[in-house]
């Protein structure tokens, strides 16, 4: 049966229908038309939003293991500076704004789920060098690989399977330019919001006047049933993780939070039940306490946490297989344009993309220029290892772009983290087949999982941006052109932010525990030593997969539940919870649909708000400005105010979204 997808405002009726074979669409913009679109407003704006936002994203990602997509908010801040500048016919010069920008979020994916795992690994071992070049060069050079791979594809998701993927970010984000043109209202509960939402985590981070996390340690019961049950409930009381839920959907939020209280409340109590009194050290030679002489927290870092990894990998494999047809099309039109088949002449500006031959060429130069900065600085000169990394890197990121691109335009969630992760077993083990450990290999494999997860993360976050072009009527050779300039300022950004935030607050724990680095640095430490992997644990994640794929439930959120802490995932549920109670409120499905999307802008708020004032907070904290009163932090009661300013929170966040006007 034919899929229907309500389309965005503004848009004609016929957006979301099929095309038939030889049929052209008919666009917002007119295809036949040119239109402001590549100027020096919308480039310096673009690479505004590309810094900005690539520090805001790097800060989440690191505290929550999360990256929010830029896209939405970036789209709204186009809108409000062109309404305020009074330019006309804005359409176009925010679309390329969006594009630019939107680079900031999915290189800061790719970096900060595996880069600041050399930081963590450096504690372990000094000898390890962590440096800005590398940082930045596996940034750039994963994002320009993502454009190129991505591109070949754009035709196969955006226009012919036009009307079957929903593509939900893209659909909010065309809303917005779209009611742009009338007059860019939407961007004042979205300012509204980011301020309320980046005061809240401001007071929180940077005064400390109530604690971050409400646990049930709070209370002597609960201290005593975490102690001797191994059971703790935890919940992240922030503003930008609540937006964050909002964003994600009731739904995923939920399948998301049944892995993590699978984790918590069965798993981990189960181990401490059976094995409390043994020494489980076959992982980690390190550990020297029995499993009931640890806490909840370290039983799960230890060991429940890698059943998550199995399972993630094992969804990324079963999303190759499931995408293979997909492959095989996608590579068929590109290679009937390189046969001529298609004259650029006759290809309507709407449709004309970078000619593939420069496409087929940017990608081999890309290629060698990876296998370069492989020999001469990540292998430190060895020719088969180098040729072994660059074989690995190149395929894997060409076989899972297709599992990115379909991942986000069908739920939006791009599932780059587990993809990631299976990337470094692979080549963690393949490298030390062939000589390579230690942690000089560390060093490799994760510099090649950079790679690798920042050109998986540019293929997912671009096909958003190219759909969004596709409805309104872009040219996507130019969104494709200056893709490139904002993956150059985003993976400069990223690298710096990265640094700072380590030198401010340490990814080990603390403020910024970095969860997706540390799960990198726990996949490849004992690879890399000659010490055997968990395969056991893997394995019962990887079959889980399979189960949960069987009876069609997405393993890849319930296993990303499964290895992010609770207290990270228990406020998507809050944020999912509320998208859903203010968009079924009303009998009226327009009054249900118009309180939903102001709810996406308030969550938009939260998320740009909290995250922003987070990285003024670290800058300060980095200049040695700590206000933070650590003894009060300590006391329960700092944990008892912050679920009262949570309710707090919640209850505006319903509340304005529920308000609209009549």
């Amino acid at each position: 049966m034919e899929q229907k997808h309500e389309h965005p405002v503004g848009l004609p009726d016929n957006a979301f229908r099929p095309l038939k074979n030889g049929e052209e669409y008919s666009h917002i913009l007119s295809p036949d038309k040119t239109y402001p679109e590549v100027n020096s407003w919308s480039v310096l704006w673009g690479i505004a939003m590309a810094v900005l936002f690539s520090a805001a994203a790097a800060y989440l990602g690191l505290k929550v293991g999360q990256v929010f997509e830029a896209a939405i908010p970036i789209a709204i801040i186009a809108v409000g500076v062109s309404g305020a500048a009074k330019r006309k016919g804005a359409l176009g010069e925010n679309v390329i704004i969006q594009s630019i920008g939107g680079c900031s979020g999915v290189i800061v994916a790719g970096a900060i789920f595996t880069l600041p795992a050399l930081y963590i690994l450096k504690e372990k071992y000094p000898e390890m060098s962590v440096n800005f070049f590398e940082m930045f060069m596996s940034s750039l050079l994963g994002g320009i690989l993502g454009i190129l791979f991505l591109i070949p594809f754009r035709k196969y998701f955006v226009k012919e399977k036009h009307g079957e993927f929903p593509f939900p970010e893209a659909t909010a984000s065309t809303q917005v330019l779209i009611s742009g043109e009338k007059g860019g209202s939407q961007a004042k509960p979205l300012l509204f919001a980011g301020i309320i939402g980046g005061l809240y985590d401001f007071i929180v981070a940077t005064f400390g006047w109530w604690n971050e996390n409400f646990t049930s340690r709070c209370i002597g019961f609960g201290e005593t049933i975490a102690e001797k049950a191994k059971l703790v409930f935890k919940i992240n009381t922030g503003a930008a993780v609540l937006g964050l839920g909002y964003i994600v959907g009731l739904k995923y939020a939920a399948i998301i939070c049944v892995g993590s209280i699978t984790v918590w409340f069965i798993i981990i109590p189960a181990i401490s039940l059976f094995w409390g009194d043994v020494v489980l050290n076959t992982w980690n030679p390190a550990l020297t306490q029995t499993i009931s002489d640890m806490s909840p927290e370290m039983i799960f870092k230890e060991y429940a946490k890698s059943i998550g990894i199995g399972g993630i990998a094992m969804a990324g494999i079963i999303g190759i297989f499931k995408s293979w047809s997909i492959i095989k099309s996608a590579v068929s039109l590109a290679s009937n344009e390189m046969k001529g088949k298609r004259v650029e002449e006759g290809v309507v500006r709407t449709q004309k993309d970078i000619p593939m031959k420069i496409i087929a060429f940017g990608s081999i130069f890309t290629i060698l220029i990876i296998a370069l900065f492989f020999f001469f600085d990540v292998m430190q000169g060895n020719l088969l290892h180098s040729i072994v990394a660059i074989i690995l890197v190149a395929g894997i990121a060409f076989l899972f772009t297709t599992v990115a691109a379909n991942a986000i335009a069908i739920v939006g969630t791009n599932p780059v983290s587990g993809m990631t992760l299976m990337t470094l077993i692979l080549a963690s083990v393949i490298m030390v087949a062939v000589g390579l450990n230690g942690p000089t290999g560390m060093v490799a494999a994760l510099i090649m999982g950079g790679v690798v997860c920042t050109a998986l993360s540019m293929a997912g976050g671009f096909i958003t941006d190219l759909k969004i072009g596709y409805w309104i009527g872009s040219t996507p050779a130019k969104q494709e052109k200056w893709k490139f300039l904002g993956t150059l300022v985003s993976a400069a950004t990223v690298g710096i932010v990265i640094m700072i935030l380590n030198e401010t607050y340490g990814f080990s724990s603390g403020a910024l525990a970095a969860p997706q680095a540390n799960a990198m640095a726990a996949v490849i430490d004992p690879l890399m030593n000659g010490v055997s992997a968990p395969w056991l644990l893997y394995g019962i994640g990887a079959l889980l997969a399979l189960v949960l794929t069987y009876f069609k439930v997405p393993a890849l959120a319930f296993a990303l539940g499964m290895f992010i802490p609770l207290e990270l995932n228990l406020p998507l549920l809050v944020g999912g919870a509320i998208n859903w109670y203010v968009t079924t409120r009303s009998k009226d499905a327009e009054v249900n649909k118009e309180r939903g999307e102001k709810g996406t802008l308030l969550a938009s708020g939260f998320i740009a708000g909290g995250a922003l004032m987070g990285v003024v907070s670290a800058a300060m904290r980095f200049g040695g400005i700590n206000l933070v009163n650590e003894e009060w932090l300590s006391n329960p009661m700092s944990e008892v105010v912050s679920l009262a300013a949570y309710i707090l929170l919640v209850v505006y966040l319903i509340k304005a979204s529920m308000n609209i006007k009549k």
